[in-house]
């Protein structure tokens, strides 16, 4: 059984599955972040481990947004050893509250956060805590895998429940979507490929709106092409203010 072609048919199909019933949702977001880019504020993105991958894809890139700041809290990146460390740290209470407080993130800025499951510590602390500074929440989730698990914070609620803006990635229980024959668990996850169709989607909507408010959106070009060094060190300095990870 050819079950590679069956896991690209599958992505396939929720690729189909967001444009039906996702991009209503996702206009929304990228409104709330184009308004707060006209607006003078930031983007930030955070998430844990392997969701943090999310918020590589999103900044310091060609064809990306300048005001899009990752939050990278030490202990649950991929680099840290052991790594099972980062698991431990994600349910640790008060660190995301510590990691956002400590990004350079203020009011009026948006928080877009990546928590598949949505039930760990870490995002919901952010999530609560940018309610409470007066910024805007948008969480890209699996709402099937969120309600099918109990939330790991003292306030008993998942991020779906929080977050101001909910982006469902379609996914299913465990992410990983493959039950091949003589396997007991599944295997090849869909939110990365998702979340990043997702967070690109959500670049071209912020870019579209921007140009539509009359506004030159603060796009990088590639570092590998001629004059891209030059553009991309200008833009960096007209937007020093708004940018964090030069810091």
């Amino acid at each position: 059984m050819d079950y590679s072609n069956q896991y690209l048919g599958h992505i396939k199909e929720l690729l189909k599955r967001l444009e039906k019933e996702q991009m209503g949702v996702m206009q929304k977001g990228a409104a709330q972040m184009a308004d707060a880019i006209k607006e003078g504020h930031s983007i930030f993105v955070f998430g844990a481990s392997h969701a943090g991958i999310l918020a590589q894809e999103m900044f310091y890139r060609t064809g990306g947004l300048a005001v899009v700041n990752p939050i990278f809290p030490k202990e649950v990146m991929l680099d840290v050893r052991p790594i099972t460390k980062t698991s431990q740290m994600e349910r640790l209470e008060g660190y995301g509250c510590i990691a956002l407080q400590n990004s350079g993130i203020q009011k009026g800025d948006v928080l877009l956060l990546h928590s598949v499951s949505g039930r760990n510590t870490i995002a919901i602390d952010m999530a609560l805590e940018a309610k409470k500074m007066g910024i805007t929440t948008i969480a890209i989730t699996s709402l099937d895998y969120s309600k099918q698990v109990t939330s790991r914070h003292v306030c008993g609620m998942n991020l779906f429940e929080i977050a101001d803006i909910v982006i469902d990635n379609c996914g299913e229980l465990e992410d990983s979507c493959m039950q091949l024959a003589g396997m007991k668990q599944k295997i090849a996850p869909t939110s990365t490929i998702i979340g990043a169709a997702i967070v690109n989607c959500l670049l071209i909507m912020i870019v579209e709106r921007l140009l539509e408010m009359g506004i030159e959106p603060p796009i990088f070009h590639s570092a590998n092409v001629d004059g891209g060094d030059a553009f991309n060190e200008k833009l960096i300095t007209d937007y020093r203010e708004r940018i964090f990870y030069m810091k």
